[in-house]
């Protein structure tokens, strides 16, 4: 902080603002001075006078907080003769402050439990506070939220205590975890029905199980679990204590997981758990919905813990079905919120049916689906007087949606096509509501697909029935009827005498606005799978396209019908693709060539996004099939459009989003014509360079990519796109190396390492012998510590695919030349990069992107191992040995091992497991 150390009147004025300041800049101006403050050194010292003060609420919570955050973040900062003053100082704040506000008790509870987890003097801290504070009535709800807090913390991201120290924490706490079962069965003796104390006992209870560290033996005959149910049997049982009672029992059932090794608990939880029927019921009468969901939460966590035995001994001992009839009794409540709580489990059985392919087995779960997905089409019924057509984007069309997904998963067991057959029985022989009619063509849609389409009289009768609806029926079924539809293209494939009914069906919902986009996209899935027998009818969807904006579609909708349309226009004879392709697209070029003319205004239609977009959609799936020699019957088009393209990217050069569609348009016009965008080149480089110096927005870097990738094998234009990577580089490089450069722009190392590792591969030589690449590789290094998934995931593959260039001897002329490159380049920067991606990986990275450093790794390693060792001991020499709060991070013997594993390795996955074995000695 500037200006030294802030006197507290100061910091209490800051924080009354941050509270009460009627202002909001005034509150954002407090709020970032105290930001600046908790960094600071002074917060140490300053939080705990605000402690010891007690001037008021605010100030204890912000000193509470802050010193929680300096001991998470910033404990280094201390040094080791201090830890003890610290503790003793915290202790007595919080014993003076427990009847101030329970969340300055938890901020402080924190701040302690994560003080004992990272200072190694403080052996067996869970005792000692026990032996302090359990005897004294008053002391015991701070004392229990230390106890719920500190096994939470142990596994928290904030703290880097390392895994010798987490093995060390939990082996501790597991050596006391029955003393602190023993205090909470006598704070719950003492409580009787003080709710508040219950709800503390059970939170703590829950935090010791989901350790993992609690005796299973011990813990089936304790009495708290007897406890735990006679709350959840009892109908007065107040909301909050319910929840924390049924959190318990779901965190116990998670924590016996392996069933065969904690026989003893899980006996008990399971009788346990089926005894609350009764109560499930009670409070279905009272309409408690809070208890029903609390309940069904147990009765799925019930199941899938037991998943696996009642797979294996379906109806025998745990196997017991009863616990399927519970989920299926849920699944029977009238809001559908209770049944979705289950969804999971039954994914999981289907997923555990589907891998054993027992049909005796299948035979014995197929009435529970049954019932179940005859629940859940009940439960995906409209109200009997909704209007309009069903929503896709409110809580309930959204559980819809997930309906649909389950249905698809477990339908196998039922078989696609019985129930298919049964869902139509009930609207052909029945006269049901419109809302009955309409759930079940939402289900019938789910299936269609998995329904074999093969000489299947069933489906083109539903088809032929389907088109025939009047247009006097609920929009609503219509509306389900045209997804219906679209989901049954493969019957119209197969019986094309269907393909003029099912358009002139979809045509009628096109026109009215309710209904446009649905039929839009089932138009768009017909034209996907009858490509071949669409051709005959492609005027009528160029048509279509001519007057897209005649119709009311969303905008996905009119892409998804331009991409249909495309993908028949592929599959015309060659000589017509050019004028249909011209015909497409004129509405789009006309449209842009007009916005390019007229001063900017609102509206959706004068987006240049929305005409670039589109004609991206065209060009992406108008993929003919053009043999060799001959010429693309699409080129002659991109080149007349390229001018209105250019245009519009001069005149919105400034504005990022309407650039990066402007390149995505370009991508696919490049990619549709592959060699044939040759006259392009030129131009398009000298706008994209252009622009890129005043305005560098990452897409220009990609779709340089892809001009590489297109052209880095041609001789003649290897030079040029040298020049391209060179212009292109300077001004990324003067903003990645900006303070904080890398981190605040992710998107441009991302785009900026696609279009070198194209060069890598597509031109090797041309790169390695330039001037840039030195800078690419030190721009590289730097960026191996980015914790960002796709911008570390494009360093990495740079850094792989340019070492494995002098790997691969694929007997191509240059390899020793491309060889030799590499060790150069390697001798000047191999020592640092192997130091950085050590460092990145124990320090920065998270662990998914291990697999890729893990790869570089070893490419470094095949092209050099003897040096490899040599740079890898002496990175390892250069870590630290020890947490600042005296525990040991990382012994010799560790070390010595690690660096065996990875240069002894045989494969590359070997190399990964290694080193994601060692980081979490760091995490």
């Amino acid at each position: 902080m500037e200006g030294g150390k802030p006197s507290l009147e100061l910091v209490y004025h800051a924080v009354q603002a941050l509270y009460h300041d009627p202002d909001p800049a005034g509150k954002e101006r407090a709020s970032l001075w105290l930001g600046e403050l908790q960094r600071s050194m002074y917060a140490w010292e300053i939080s705990d006078q605000l402690l010891q003060l007690q001037r008021d609420v605010e100030s204890c919570y912000f000193a509470a907080q802050t010193m929680k955050m300096k001991i998470q973040m910033s404990f280094y900062e201390l040094p080791a003769e201090t830890h003890i003053a610290l503790r003793d100082s915290l202790l007595s704040h919080i014993q003076n402050l427990k009847e101030l506000s329970p969340i300055i008790i938890t901020q402080l509870a924190l701040a302690i439990a994560d003080l004992a987890l990272q200072m190694a003097s403080w052996k067996g801290c869970v005792h000692t506070l026990i032996e302090k504070y359990s005897s004294d009535i008053s002391s015991l709800p701070f004392l229990m939220e230390i106890l719920t807090v500190l096994p939470e913390e142990v596994h928290s991201r904030s703290l880097r205590i390392g895994a010798n120290r987490r093995a060390e924490i939990i082996e501790d706490l597991a050596y006391y975890s029955s003393t602190v079962v023993t205090l909470l069965v006598s704070c719950a003796e003492k409580a009787g029905n003080d709710e508040k104390i219950l709800i503390k006992v059970f939170r703590c209870l829950s935090s010791w199980f989901n350790l993992g560290v609690l005796d299973s033996n011990f813990m089936a005959n304790n009495r708290l679990l007897i406890v735990l149910f006679q709350v959840l049997q009892q109908d007065e049982t107040p909301t909050n204590l319910h929840e924390a009672a049924s959190d318990c029992v779901c965190s116990s059932l998670y924590a016996i997981e392996n069933v065969d090794n904690n026989m003893a608990l899980a006996t008990q939880l399971f009788h346990g758990v089926l005894t609350l029927e009764t109560a499930y019921h009670m409070a279905v009468a009272r309409e408690d919905l809070d208890k029903v969901l609390n309940y069904c939460r147990i009765f799925t966590e019930l199941c899938e813990t037991f998943l696996e035995t009642i797979v294996r001994s379906p109806g025998r001992g745990m196997g017991d079905l009863r616990t399927l009839e519970l989920l299926l009794i849920c699944a029977g409540h009238p809001q559908y919120e209770v049944a979705e709580i289950s969804f999971n489990f039954w994914y999981r059985l289907g997923e555990h049916l589907y891998k054993t392919s027992d049909p005796m087995l299948h035979g014995i779960f197929r009435p529970y689906i049954q019932r179940l997905l005859h629940g859940l089409a009940r439960h995906c019924q409209l109200d009997p007087d909704h209007e309009g057509v069903p929503e896709d984007t409110d809580d309930f069309g959204e559980f819809r949606m997930r309906v649909s997904d389950l249905v698809k998963d477990v339908i196998f067991l039922v078989g696609s096509m019985e129930c298919f057959s049964q869902l139509y029985s009930t609207l052909k022989e029945g006269n049901p509501p419109w809302e009955v009619t309409e759930a079940v063509l939402f289900i019938m849609a789910a299936i269609a697909k998995s329904v074999d389409p093969e000489n299947n009289p069933t489906l083109t009768e539903v088809l032929e029935q389907v088109v025939l609806l009047p247009q006097t029926v609920h929009i609503a079924v219509r509306y389900t009827s045209i997804e219906l539809v679209g989901e049954m293209s493969e019957v119209v494939d197969r019986n094309p005498r269907f393909l003029d009914p099912v358009l002139s069906y979809l045509m009628k919902g096109l026109g009215e606005k309710p209904l446009a986009s649905v039929a839009a996209k089932a138009l768009h899935n017909i034209c996907s799978v009858c490509r071949d027998h669409m051709a005959q009818h492609f005027q009528g969807l160029l048509d279509i396209a001519r007057a897209l904006d005649s119709f009311a579609l969303s905008t996905d909708a009119a892409v998804g019908l331009l991409k249909g349309t495309a993908l028949v226009l592929a599959r015309l004879p060659l000589e017509k693709i050019a004028e249909c392709l011209s015909d497409l697209c004129d509405v789009q070029v006309m449209a842009l060539k007009k916005l390019i003319s007229q001063e900017p205004s609102n509206g959706k239609l004068s987006d240049p996004t929305v005409w670039l977009d589109r004609l991206a959609v065209i060009f992406r799936h108008t993929n003919p099939i053009v043999e060799n020699g001959q010429m693309h019957p699409c080129q002659k088009v991109i080149q007349e459009i390229w001018p209105v393209l250019s245009e519009t990217l001069n005149k919105h050069q400034a504005d990022n989003r309407i650039v990066e569609r402007c390149c995505r348009c370009l991508r696919f016009a490049v990619r549709c014509v592959g060699k044939g965008s040759a006259a392009l080149l030129q131009p398009l480089v000298t706008q994209m360079v252009s622009v890129y110096q005043v305005y560098p927005h990452s897409c220009f870097l990609y779709l340089g990519s892809i001009l590489v990738d297109e052209y880095g094998m041609e001789e003649g234009c290897r030079q040029g796109l040298l020049d391209m990577l060179q212009a292109l580089c300077m001004p990324t490089f003067q903003l990645l190396e900006s303070p904080n450069g890398l981190r605040n722009h992710p998107d441009t190392v991302d785009d900026l390492f696609r279009l070198a590792t194209r060069f890598v591969q597509r031109s090797p030589v041309t790169l390695l012998s330039s001037q840039i690449v030195v800078h690419l590789i030190q721009c590289a290094i730097a960026a191996t510590s980015l914790d960002h998934r796709d911008a570390n995931c494009s360093v990495m593959k740079f850094i792989r695919d340019l070492v494995h260039t002098g790997v691969a001897n694929d007997h191509e002329d240059d390899f020793e030349v491309r060889k030799q490159l590499i060790s150069q380049a390697m001798g000047q920067h191999g020592q640092l990069l192997v130091t950085q991606l050590i460092q990145s990986s124990c320090f920065c990275l998270p662990p998914y992107t291990l697999p890729d450093v893990a790869e570089v790794i070893w490419e470094i390693m095949l092209f050099d191992r003897p040096t490899f060792c040599r740079w890898l001991e002496s990175t390892l020499k250069g870590l630290p040995k020890e947490t600042s709060g005296g525990a040991v991070t990382v012994t010799n013997k560790q070390l010595t091992d690690f660096h065996k594993q990875v240069t002894s390795a045989e494969e590359c996955k070997q190399v990964c497991w290694a080193i994601r074995e060692f980081t979490r000695l760091f995490r």
